[in-house]
């Protein structure tokens, strides 16, 4: 059977499946480093909304700062802002890192210039005696881009930023993760995984303990950072790992940075570790990279907790059950493969953004079923389809 590509056939987009790369990639990413802190170089309104977002799906606080442009601020440039931002979020919390991120209000200004700005206040934040903070400027205008391009360019900026030489660790077995957009679960069992396998591992970045964290009764201190996230000094230490994999292929930038400055092995290419192609897909990568082996603990789950869990309930209930998938291509891509498997119909994915590879990762998985894959489509499209095979078309 084949793939059938389709595009919107309207420029209006109703219902987005994707938003802003600040909220959906630096944002995300800088939040899943221990006592790290983004700062929105923009308006109230950027982090406000960011805020709500993140705190309305994950039932977290967020902590967001923002240098807070107002209308002068676009005549005169954010400099003073970012100035008199970063001296208070030191001198307030003292984080260990500072993602700068910037917006469409900063990108859009012109000789606004967020590199030149964050040189020339690491050198007085130095002089002043606060030079224990990482600062980091992240590139996310809005109108380039989608939270997917946000994810990608806060990730490839920390390892561009942070990584460094180092000849002090010998035969260091370390893998580095780049998870992507996924919910903490999801990471919290790639960690299980290699957890099992006693691999030592690095996240860019564990947002697993940052946006699920448990409710604790002991007395928090001041300024207070929740528990979790990958320690900057892990990020540091990166380029003596044995290779790298980005699960998602729209944050492969990064892996590719770290090797070309540093012959860290890069694995961009291989399905999400979602169903049991992808699974064992990723573990033998992981093995391949580590040469740890995959345990017997990792198979039982494999073949008692998963195959025979999907065949029980697959014959009876799902086969043959017509399936509509939308979201994240990386996502979109992994649960495509586990619904092919419990033996149900796939007849049409979606994913906000043009990503060059979905339609052929789809065609790889689809076996012997047609599927018809629209890219940068939104929910009115997928609205529509199911009209249109409801109504016989």
């Amino acid at each position: 059977m084949s793939v059938n590509v389709y595009k919107r056939d309207r420029q209006v987009t109703i219902d987005p499946l994707v938003t802003c790369m600040p909220l959906g990639g630096a944002m995300w990413a800088v939040l899943g480093i221990n006592h790290g802190v983004p700062l929105v170089q923009g308006s109230q309104g950027c982090s406000t909304f960011a805020r709500y977002h993140l705190a309305r799906h994950f039932r977290e606080p967020i902590e967001i700062a923002v240098s807070s442009f107002h209308e002068s601020t676009a005549v005169f440039g954010g400099k003073k802002n970012l100035n008199i931002s970063l001296k208070t979020l030191i001198q307030r919390q003292n984080p260990e890192l500072i993602g700068v991120i910037t917006t469409c209000s900063s990108e859009i200004i012109g000789g606004d210039d967020v590199y030149g700005f964050v040189d020339s206040n690491k050198q007085e934040l130095k002089e002043l005696g606060y030079d224990n903070t990482e600062i980091i400027p992240i590139n996310t205008p809005s109108f380039a881009g989608s939270h997917f391009a946000g994810y990608d360019n806060a990730i490839d900026a920390l390892i561009k930023n942070l990584a460094t030489p180092n000849e002090n660790i010998e035969d260091d077995n370390n893998i580095n993760i780049i998870p992507g957009l996924l919910n903490p679960g999801d990471v919290n069992e790639i960690k299980h995984m290699l957890d099992s396998m006693f691999v030592p591992y690095t996240m860019l970045t564990d947002i697993s303990e940052t946006f699920d964290s448990p409710l604790n009764p002991k007395k928090q201190g001041t300024p207070y950072f929740g528990k979790g996230g990958t320690t900057v000094n892990d990020i540091k230490n990166i380029s003596a790992s044995k290779g790298t994999i980005s699960i998602a292929k729209y944050a492969k930038t990064g892996a590719e940075t770290l090797k070309q400055t540093h012959k860290v092995p890069a694995v961009t290419d291989n399905l999400p570790p979602i169903g049991i192609k992808g699974t064992d897909e990723f573990l033998k990568t992981v093995n391949k990279l580590s040469g740890y082996d995959i345990i017997d603990t990792l198979m039982t789950e494999r073949g008692g907790l998963t195959l025979d869990l999907m065949a029980d309930v697959s014959a009876r209930y799902l086969a043959g059950r017509k399936v509509v998938i939308f979201g994240d291509p990386t996502l979109v891509t992994g649960l495509t493969s586990l619904v092919i498997e419990l033996g149900m119909e796939v007849v049409m994915v979606t994913t906000g953004s043009e990503e060059k590879t979905f339609p052929t990762d789809i065609e790889s998985i689809s076996k012997n079923q047609s599927i018809d894959v629209f890219s940068e489509g939104d929910l009115k499209v997928v609205e529509d389809y199911v009209k249109d095979k409801d109504n016989g078309g």
